[in-house]
């Protein structure tokens, strides 16, 4: 795999059980990146544990007047420095590539399942840890993938250096033998200390950047209740529990590094003593205490990364494990196992099917602009959610919403989201031109023109080249700035609502289209809808009798069912319950209209059966 070759067609479908399976996971899809790092590992660790022995050669050719021996240990020595600046440069380059391959891999399932979930990924994981994954996390799970096959390069070094020993000096090679496992395994029982203060730290930094994102979204809210530093007191004070973690993980991996130092120290300084008591007994040669103290000196480099493996997976073991428990979220809340198999997507459904929510009773006859009033917002945004497939928690997995008799979630994502589209309350515009916002998969039955003189954008075209550089003269070109700040909440909202009406989807869920403008623009809002959606089923929660009155049915939830539907006028008249949502009449407003209207209803009635 090459990076050129980023980002794949199709990043796999990862096992998302635990941290260690997907850290699995990722590793076998890049054996070829991890043969050939190793393979270059091995040629620059193997150039530097031949250094010892060609330098002990020297030594005995010295000791030997040979001159041709010390050409060849010449020789040697290119070739063996060769070998190690090829092998360091091409291992860096393939380790990297490792690297950035697995962290892309990861960031393509993150952005796929981002996609998938849509606005039902924050209510089940905080908007802080997804960001917090896609970015910090994402790199200590590269990390540890790529130092993986320098880790195996440099122990299958070590263990040649210590059977080289064994053959070339086996009177000091046993010490050496018995001295380096000792030395991989010293820091073993400090590890899970040093991983536990690691995960308190990434557990603290996590709730960290919840607690900023939490805090910039909120900034304006927070200034205008003067609660700005408040806010940003809790985040100093949640900086500096971050800072005392790290700290304190950072203590813990000075003292793992010290003992990497200390006990090879030690094992040189025993390797020279006895060494130094062979060559006196005539037990050793020079040449081969040379090379032994070498080889000692040498395996400190490969045992670094000893040292390296154990905080890779440290790091990226907890970061592994948010990962995966963002991938393993699914549409229905259910988690499929790894390795079950799976019917597959449903089939669409014949165009003109009615829209249901078994969960509600809500029904939306195809074709029709129907009106869905909810006392409770947050029944009205989980309302929203199932029309669009994605059902909200586990209790309403079972009871998708249905388009022709066929389960949203069921259906594959592309083909509900050709079929439903649902605008949020709160719609997002993304930075660039207005060409831009509008270039979505669409119907090409509705042009841009159209749906923004339906969304009544006059003003805002207006506003856009006012503010757009000189030579802009088509409101097409003028940039919209990042979420379209520079605009008021009820122009972002028209602009949202004019591209939902651009893609004529067979079924559009409008939440809350218009709570951010003034009546009379609401007013005419209304009436583009429904001549622009005239034929096409079109759901609007709404509470504004301006929307409600040119709707062709309405359905009021009360306590979370249904009750039966009719014209905005007709509920208004005849059930307490809708007037009391729509006009925000209290208790005692309620008992004396109902009092004031009970004859004119009757009169009404009676005139209707005779008519």
């Amino acid at each position: 795999m090459q990076i050129s070759d980023l980002p794949y067609p199709d990043p796999g479908v990862p096992d998302a059980r635990t941290g260690p399976r997907f850290l699995l996971w990722l590793g076998r899809g890049q054996l070829g990146g991890q043969a050939r790092s190793l393979a270059w590992g091995l040629l620059h660790f193997g150039g530097v544990a031949g250094l010892p022995y060609a330098v002990g050669l020297g030594v005995d050719a010295v000791v030997r007047r040979d001159g041709g021996g010390l050409l060849r240990v010449g020789a040697l020595l290119l070739l063996l420095g060769i070998a190690i600046s090829l092998g360091d440069a091409m291992l860096h380059r393939t380790a990297v590539t490792n690297w950035i391959t697995a962290a892309a891999r990861v960031q393509q399932l993150l952005a796929r399942k981002t996609a998938e979930l849509g606005s039902a990924l924050t209510r089940r994981v905080a908007a802080g840890e997804v960001v917090a994954v896609s970015t910090g996390d994402v790199e200590k799970i590269g990390w540890f993938v790529e130092a993986v096959s320098r880790f195996l390069a440099a122990a299958l070094t070590v263990a040649a250096i210590c059977v080289g020993l064994l053959f070339y000096a086996p009177a000091i090679g046993v010490v050496v033998a018995v001295g380096v496992p000792v030395l991989a395994l010293s820091v073993l029982p400090l590890l899970p200390r040093a991983t536990r203060r690691a995960d308190v730290q990434r557990e603290k930094a996590g709730k960290a950047t919840e607690l900023a994102s939490d805090t910039v979204a909120g900034l304006r809210v927070l200034r205008g209740i003067g609660g700005e530093e408040l806010f940003l007191g809790r985040y100093r004070e949640a900086s500096q529990e971050v800072r005392r973690a790290a700290v304190r993980s950072a203590r813990m991996w000075a003292l793992i590094a010290a003992v990497q130092v200390l006990l090879p120290g030690a094992l040189m300084i025993a390797v020279v003593w006895y060494g130094a008591v062979l060559v006196t007994d005539e037990r050793l040669a020079v040449g081969e205490l040379v090379a032994a103290f070498s080889a000692v000196a040498t395996m400190l480099y490969p045992l670094r990364h000893f040292q390296e493996i154990a905080m890779a997976y440290s790091f990226s073991r907890p970061s592994a494990a948010r990962a995966a428990r963002v991938l393993s979220l699914t549409r229905t809340g259910e988690a499929v196992p790894a390795g079950a198999g799976t019917a597959g997507p449903a089939a669409a459904p014949a165009p003109g099917g009615d829209v249901y929510d078994p969960e509600t009773g809500v029904l939306a006859p195809a074709g029709s602009f129907t009106a869905v009033v909810c006392g409770d917002p947050d029944l009205a945004g989980r309302l929203a959610e199932r029309l669009g497939g994605h059902p909200t928690d586990s209790a309403d997995a079972a009871r998708s919403a249905l388009l022709g008799g066929v389960a949203l979630d069921e259906l594959a994502l592309d083909t509900a989201r050709e079929l439903v589209l649902v605008q949020d309350k709160d719609p997002v515009l993304l930075s660039g031109t207005l060409r831009e916002l509008f270039d979505v998969p669409a119907s090409g039955s509705v042009t841009p023109r159209a749906a923004l003189e339906a969304a009544q954008c006059e003003d805002v075209l207006d506003a856009l080249l006012q503010s757009a550089p000189d030579g802009v003269r088509d409101p097409m070109g003028a940039r919209i700035t990042e979420r379209g700040r520079s605009l008021s909440g009820g122009q972002r909202q028209r602009l949202a609502l004019a591209r939902s009406l651009v893609t004529d989807p067979e079924v559009l869920v409008l939440d809350e289209p218009t709570s951010a403008v003034d009546s009379h623009t609401e007013a005419r809002i209304a009436d583009g809808i429904a001549a622009l959606r005239s034929g096409r089923t079109t759901v609007v929660l709404a509470s504004s009798p301006l929307l409600l009155d040119r709707a062709d049915r309405v359905v009021l939830v009360h306590e979370g069912r249904a009750l039966p539907a009719g014209t905005h006028r007709e509920l208004l008249r005849g059930e307490p319950r809708y007037r009391a949502v729509v006009t925000r009449e209290t208790d005692e407003e309620q008992r004396r209209a109902g009092i004031g209207l009970a004859g004119p209803a009757e009169e009404l009635t009676g005139i209707e059966e005779s008519a």
